[in-house]
């Protein structure tokens, strides 16, 4: 799996993820620690890389465009904050969400659980309406 690590994470998990056999790099591999998240969102697009972050900015920038990739990996708990226990979680978790990242989804890491929705955002909103 390919992955694009924003800056709101630690280099580390890029350097685990690579560890364990994925195309990952940080942003900051790039020189973009200090880019928008629109020029982060548009790379992982052009590069098919899924996005890790735990900025929530990137699914506004989802639900706004109305986009089906790149896919969205999003770490919402303060107990994730430590870059060993976010890249154990991915890894742990990444065989039961495989499918939907290949797909088109946005994965969030809450507490509890892990929620996936299917892109584009915009789509499963109208039907609801």
């Amino acid at each position: 799996m390919r992955f694009l690590v924003d800056n709101a994470l630690s280099p580390l998990v890029a350097e685990v993820l690579r560890q364990a056999g994925h195309d990952a790099v940080h942003v900051r591999d790039y020189g973009m620690q200090t880019a928008a998240d629109e020029e982060i969102f548009d790379l992982a697009a052009k590069e098919e890389r899924t996005v890790v972050s735990a900025d929530t900015d990137f699914g506004a920038i989802l639900a706004l465009r109305r986009e089906t990739e790149p896919s969205v990996i999003l770490f919402r708990q303060p107990s994730q904050h430590r870059p060993e226990v976010q890249v154990a979680l991915l890894l742990y978790n990444l065989p039961s969400i495989m499918d939907a990242l290949v797909e088109g989804s946005i994965v969030v890491f809450e507490a509890a659980r892990i929620r996936i929705r299917k892109l584009p955002i915009e789509d499963e909103i109208r039907d609801r309406g």
